[in-house]
């Protein structure tokens, strides 16, 4: 069975199907005005914008690093891309490409350096092909996670997509190619992707995989084809502009459990992570794993407590202890899925509580049915302290079950909100933006083995780094494979207050710095810390600079992203 969608609506301020009217050319751009014109003829007259508004808009980051796009460029479709390509080298225009440039913590929709013109394919938004029978679909990169969502739904099929928790208005493509993990047992989602469609620099058209071969029958089923592989090379890169991928999806589970684990003192976490190590690697648990400290907890559901902090500039020990007492978290809470047949997922809370029950770790199991039950409690109790916290435990769970099925949730973006002056947002987490509602965020996210002793040394190293510049350490640890943690440690500011955006810069600052000396090495960076990827010259580098210059000998496409000589030169002008 194959069912096929049209181009839905384009995002943000072009969901009208009739292009809005061009604005005027800043006086930085009169140079450009020809380009610019050849452009619009290529997209239409109202896809290319570069009023001020838009660069504002487009130049806000979390991370309290703008850089000044010469314009905005919207395709409709692949032959455009291909078009503005070949136009931008022959003018000599760095292009930078984004997906819907939602990309929280990382660069949002900046570019590396001042005067690209940023190309948003978030009108490229056709949902190409959903086979059911061998589970997977092929998508443009302006898909979200909603839409994707929504047409499984609507369309009956039994499928589910793994789906992260950066918000429904986030692309699917846009995560994977930066190799973000997700929630379900697909979680680790570039293992899941098969064909790519590619524009190289020159304008050519790479198909990987078995996608050259006119017929091909597994272009979307056997990612690897014959001879080089070579879709790797085309994520967390600046060397080409992917505008498909095939994309696998789950078939619906027949049973869907939840586990939480509250762990009440910092150190016990160590052996909870060596007790589930072993059940992760034999399969036990599919889904991604999640181990977060206690404000990482708390800022999901509550802002910075100013009023109680006494004036400090992170949440005082004292006060921390109050707030874990009252929302019932320990200093680590555990979560992940369980999902099978009944009997599978019966014998999978066996294995966990025979692993943990030699551990500190206090876990219980919810379903959908006690789900009912606490939300049936929460009515009864009403406004109490403890029907509040009931609450918010049975809104914490439901959207933990919509994110293993594929639904998307934004309430994990409260996290974002932490420092915010004005909050959340009155219609949050609706259309939420953390960028555009100029909150201040900064991720560091380095991989480290599976092992609690890892875990407690990394914490150990960069929380008194937290504690000294007075920024709160929110942490995540995640079971993105077998053998490996992700964390996401966040830095969350004040942007409105300088000496807050000051601290929580030299906090980060020395994090990355410190995480990378110590053999912590991120899985992805910022734009803010591409020049610091290579800070030992190494053949690694050289070799993808020389593949950078077989394929852009212009430096045409993203100057600087993962490019860490060009980011550098960018950096000092």
């Amino acid at each position: 069975m194959t069912a096929m969608t049209t181009t839905a609506a384009p995002a943000d301020q072009h969901q009208d199907a009739s292009p809005i009217e061009p604005a005027s050319d800043l006086p930085g751009t009169e140079r450009h005005a020809p380009l610019l014109r050849a452009m619009r003829d290529i997209v239409g007259p109202g896809y290319v914008l570069s009023d001020e508004l838009t660069l504002e808009r487009y130049a806000r980051s979390t991370a309290s690093r703008s850089t000044r796009a010469l314009a905005v460029v919207y395709p409709g479709g692949h032959a455009e891309v291909v078009a503005l390509v070949r136009l931008a080298a022959a003018h000599g225009i760095a292009l930078y490409p984004v997906s819907t440039g939602r990309n929280w913590g990382y660069g949002d929709a900046c570019a590396v350096g001042n005067g690209q013109l940023i190309v948003e394919l978030s009108r490229m938004n056709r949902i190409i092909k959903v086979d059911a029978e061998l589970a997977y679909a092929v998508i443009e990169p302006g898909v979200t996670q909603q839409q994707l969502s929504d047409y499984l739904r609507d369309q009956g099929l039994n499928l589910w997509m793994d789906c992260t928790g950066a918000g429904p208005d986030t692309s699917l493509m846009g995560n994977i190619l930066e190799r973000g993990f997700g929630h379900s047992p697909y979680g680790n989602r570039l293992q899941h992707v098969s064909g790519m469609q590619v524009v190289l620099a020159n304008g050519d058209v790479l198909q990987t995989g078995f996608g050259h071969y006119p017929k091909a029958r597994a272009t979307h089923i056997f990612p690897y084809g014959v001879g080089p592989f070579l879709d790797g090379i085309f994520t967390q890169s600046n060397l080409g502009i992917v505008t498909q991928i095939g994309l696998w999806l789950m078939p619906q589970a027949a049973c869907l459990n939840h586990f939480l684990c509250t762990v009440a003192r910092h150190e016990d976490i160590g052996p909870v992570i060596d007790a589930l190590r072993p059940l992760r690697m034999d399969g036990t648990l599919r889904s991604i794993v999640h181990i977060g400290n206690d404000l990482r907890v708390l800022s999901g559901g509550q802002l910075f407590p100013r009023e109680l902090a006494g004036g400090a500039s992170s949440v005082p020990e004292a006060l921390r202890a109050q707030m874990r007492e009252l929302a019932g978290v320990g200093a680590w809470a555990v979560s992940g899925a369980l999902t099978g047949s009944a009997a599978q997922v019966a014998a999978a809370r066996a294995a966990l509580k025979s692993a943990l029950k030699r551990t500190a770790a206090k876990t219980r199991f919810i379903d959908e049915r006690k789900l009912r039950m606490g939300a049936l409690l929460a009515r009864v109790l009403g406004q109490t302290a403890a029907g509040k916290r009931m609450r918010g435990q049975v809104a914490f769970g439901e959207a933990l079950f919509a994110m293993n099925r594929g639904i998307p949730n934004g309430r994990f973006l409260a996290g974002a909100y932490w420092k915010r002056r004005g909050g959340l947002p009155a219609d949050f987490p609706r259309q939420a933006n953390p960028a555009l509602d100029n909150c201040g965020m900064l991720w560091v996210s380095p991989i480290l083995p599976t092992r609690g002793a890892d875990v407690l040394a990394l914490h150990a190293l960069v929380e008194p780094i937290f504690k000294r510049h007075g920024v709160d350490l929110f942490v995540t640890f995640s079971m993105i494979n077998e053998r490996a943690l992700g964390a996401v440690i966040t830095v969350c500011y004040d942007k409105e207050d300088a000496q807050d955006v000051a601290r929580a810069k030299q906090c980060y600052d020395e994090v990355f710095a410190l995480c990378m000396a110590e053999g912590y090495i991120p899985y992805r960076v910022g734009n803010q810390s591409m020049a610091e990827l290579d800070p030992h010259a190494d053949v690694y580098w050289k070799t993808v600079a020389r593949i950078k210059e077989a394929l852009d000998p212009q430096g045409l496409l993203a100057p600087g992203r993962y490019q860490p000589a060009a980011a550098g030169r960018s950096e000092h002008g």
